[in-house]
């Protein structure tokens, strides 16, 4: 009985803070002490390790801590284990050696503050265990002697977090999921942006009908030995606790939760502290853009996308107790996704006309090196079904970035010797087919037709008869050739329906004979003049045309302008 009441006083002292002056303890509640200390959650921010929970701390560099543990009877077993989380540690385990009564024979009557505080402190107890390093690490025992456990705690590199659990039924607790007998992650299908990894099940979910789910941490620095390793360097909403300030070896969380209240005596004003207020402060760290973690259930498989490619990860794999949220690493593995597929370049030639086909989401590079010193490049793009962005480098310095659809010419600065790089992209609706052409010569020899900057074809709504209607079209200083076609369509035809059926670069060759309305040459010097009207007849009233304006180049080469949607009157 006296070797019970001797711990009590012990706990109570750590509690309370070795390092304070003798003074006045304040009252406590017996009743709120003794069911509040049962209360695991508690132990928190406290000295005391409780039996059976896993807690978590804050070390300051170069600044040791201890933490203490009671074993109540003789030949108990005995487990510690220490979790490093950002930094390597240093700890150690020592048996405590107990005072053989705690007060004057046991008469009840409590003895000074600072004497009690000698008969702990004097022995510095038998030393267990010792180990240094960030490997998560226990110490096991099957038999130890009752008595007071120190376990005292050192960072030498930086601030850090940590784990802590200490049990005497290390049997039936179980707290942390069992590994397998082969306990690595395997690599099982590697892509440029995937890869596929596969473990073995724990038997604690599947023999033991624990709760157990994994979670899958992947990162482009290195592997991790713990859980709480990987969660210290994300930005999570589980953050450690900000650590205390230094010199301050307790704080008025131990003493509001342990039942006491504060004396009159000018205690808590000496430390600073509030009696009806408890103050808690969280940190949220910087969130870790190449760090992600992914919790999958119990699944033993997994892929993970959405990768860089020819970039090497780490990949971690934990069992998680859901009941408890304690875990155990697998052995963690690495693997460098494959290279992109080298890109063929295809090379221009000045003046040539050349057909590119793009995969849905895929690529293509082009290639332009002028042989001879030029002024300027025209750069002619004509996509035939969906829209392409665009981008041109000359010498690597980016001269052009913007989506095509339809036509585009666009004239780009020379400069001698220079090399102009083209990377088209596709849609992300569907593969692209186009025309490109690249040229330093003038527009009369090209065999693209020059181009208005407005594709458009213009219906007077005011000139629209029952048989007919009068639309109109810009031209350019360039004599070239345009024949007009019309098809009759329903009346529910729109522009979405018009984009899916037609490929814009097939030529007036592919259309029916009895669609063609009539071709004819125009052009202006004068660009404010040069446009164009014509009146289709034969019409029938009430009916939906699509319009067509092709202009054909001198070698054949033709571009449509944007089709154009008329209906006739119904009534005249």
């Amino acid at each position: 009985m006296r070797q019970c009441k001797s711990w009590s006083v012990l706990l109570l002292l750590l509690v309370m803070g070795l390092g304070a002056m003798a003074q006045k303890l304040p009252t406590r509640d017996e009743g709120l002490f003794q069911m509040q200390i049962r209360d695991k959650t508690m132990f928190h921010d406290s000295s005391v390790i409780p039996d059976g929970a896993e807690i978590s701390g804050y070390l300051f560099r170069d600044t040791p801590k201890r933490y203490y543990f009671v074993v109540e009877e003789d030949n108990t077993p005995l487990s510690v284990t220490m979790t490093p989380c950002d930094a390597p540690l240093e700890w150690k385990l020592t048996l405590q050696e107990l005072p053989e009564e705690a007060s004057g024979e046991g008469s009840g009557v409590p003895e000074p503050l600072d004497q009690q505080k000698q008969q702990v402190t004097v022995d510095e107890g038998t030393e267990l265990f010792t180990y240094k390093g960030n490997d998560v690490e226990s110490y096991v025992a099957t038999s130890t002697p009752s008595g007071l456990y120190q376990l005292e705690l050192l960072s030498t590199e930086k601030d850090s977090n940590f784990k802590v659990y200490a049990t005497t039924t290390p049997e039936s607790d179980q707290p942390y999921p069992e590994l397998p007998y082969d306990p690595r992650v395997d690599v099982t299908a590697l892509g440029r942006t995937t890869v596929t990894l596969a473990w073995k099940p724990t038997p604690t979910g599947s023999l033991m009908g624990q709760p157990v789910q994994y979670c899958v941490v992947i990162n482009k620095e290195h592997n991790f030995k713990s859980m709480c390793a990987a969660e210290a360097k994300m930005s999570t909403d589980d953050a450690f606790m900000l650590a205390p300030k230094p010199g301050r070896d307790f704080s008025p969380f131990d003493f509001a939760h342990f039942g006491f209240v504060p004396s009159d005596n000018g205690f808590n004003k000496d430390r600073g502290l509030m009696s009806n207020k408890i103050s808690r402060s969280y940190t949220i760290k910087p969130k870790a853009s190449d760090i992600q973690k992914v919790c999958i259930g119990n699944k033993n498989i997994f892929t993970v996308s959405d990768l860089k490619p020819d970039t090497q990860y780490y990949f971690d794999v934990f069992a998680v107790n859901s009941a408890t949220n304690t875990s155990t690493a697998y052995v963690g593995t690495f693997a460098r996704t494959k290279e992109e597929a080298r890109q063929k370049t295809v090379e221009l030639k000045d003046g040539k006309v050349s057909d590119v086909f793009i995969k849905r989401k895929g690529s293509k590079f082009l290639r332009f090196a002028p042989v001879s010193s030029h002024q300027r490049v025209t750069l002619f793009v004509h996509t035939c079904l969906d829209a392409v962005q665009v981008q041109v480098r000359r010498d690597g310095k980016l001269v052009l970035s913007q989506n095509v659809e339809g036509v585009r010419q666009f004239q780009l600065r020379g400069k001698p010797k220079a090399k102009y790089l083209i990377r088209l992209r596709g849609s992300r609706k569907g593969a692209s087919t186009l025309k490109v052409l690249a040229t330093t010569r003038p527009s009369s020899k090209q065999p693209f037709p020059s181009l208005p900057e407005d594709t458009r074809i213009k219906a007077f709504d005011k000139l629209r008869t029952c048989s007919s209607a009068t639309v109109a079209w810009l031209g350019t200083q360039d004599r070239n050739k345009y024949c007009i076609y019309r098809k009759e369509v329903a009346d529910n035809y729109g522009e979405e329906q018009r984009r899916r059926e037609q490929n814009q670069c097939a030529g007036p060759e592919t259309r029916r004979k009895s669609e063609k309305v009539l071709c004819k040459y125009f052009h202006s010097p004068n660009l404010q003049k040069a446009v164009t009207t014509e009146t289709i007849t034969g019409l029938e009233s009430g009916k939906t045309y699509l319009l067509d304006v092709y202009v054909v180049g001198h070698s054949g080469h033709s571009v449509k302008y944007q089709s154009k949607l008329v209906k006739t009157r119904k009534y005249c």
